[in-house]
């Protein structure tokens, strides 16, 4: 599957979903001190940057010793995104992660899995295997999805009243659609691949 540099970026930042996690942030960080609030943010989104980094250099280990290929990670990639993308289409008052946790959050689900999900980790590993020889170029995708990801959540709360959380529903909704879409062309590749190999 060629990605080229833009399209990774972009890819990273609807499975990352930084504009539909605001609500979250938001609602998990009300009650923290408002001068706590954007170091604790830098502080996830840092571990989320390890966690991505740690499945890019070695997701492709982890794919030889469980014996999987190219085309069922292509598969379950598109899969898990589609998953998302619906999540982030058809929306839950609950949220995707169900109940809220008392006092400050601390990895999760704010690292992981709202950053740093499933779908985060299915990519990086898909970039990584897809095209070893392009490490460099992923580093800087998720360095730049990463600092993007960071800079909507450390102004969410602003953003949010500006927006109203009806315009967020509606923007996650609309990254859904490009999500759905950028999962069906994983999924179509993951088979085209599987069936030549037949």
């Amino acid at each position: 599957m060629d990605i080229s540099f833009p399209s990774a970026v972009v890819i990273l930042l609807l499975v990352m979903d930084p504009a539909g996690n605001i609500p979250l942030f938001t609602s998990l960080l009300r009650q923290v001190e408002p001068g706590r609030r954007a170091a604790i943010i830098m502080r996830e989104c840092a571990i989320a940057f390890g966690v991505l980094l740690a499945f890019l250099f070695f997701g492709n280990l982890i794919l030889e010793l469980l014996g999987l290929s190219g085309s069922s990670l292509n598969i379950a990639g598109g899969v898990i995104l589609f998953l998302i993308a619906l999540r982030m289409i058809f929306r839950r008052p609950e949220g995707v992660f169900g109940d809220t946790i008392e006092g400050e959050p601390f990895i999760v689900p704010l690292a992981i899995p709202a950053i740093a999900g499933p779908a985060a980790i299915a990519t990086v590993i898909l970039l990584a295997s897809s095209a070893p020889q392009r490490m460099l170029e992923w580093i800087a995708a998720v360095t730049v999805a990463t600092l993007a990801t960071l800079a909507l959540l450390v102004f969410g709360e602003r953003i949010s009243k500006l927006a109203w959380e009806r315009g967020l529903i509606a923007l996650e909704r609309l990254m859904g659609l490009i999500l759905t879409a950028i999962a069906v062309e994983m999924l179509l590749r993951g088979i085209e691949t599987f069936v030549r190999g037949l």
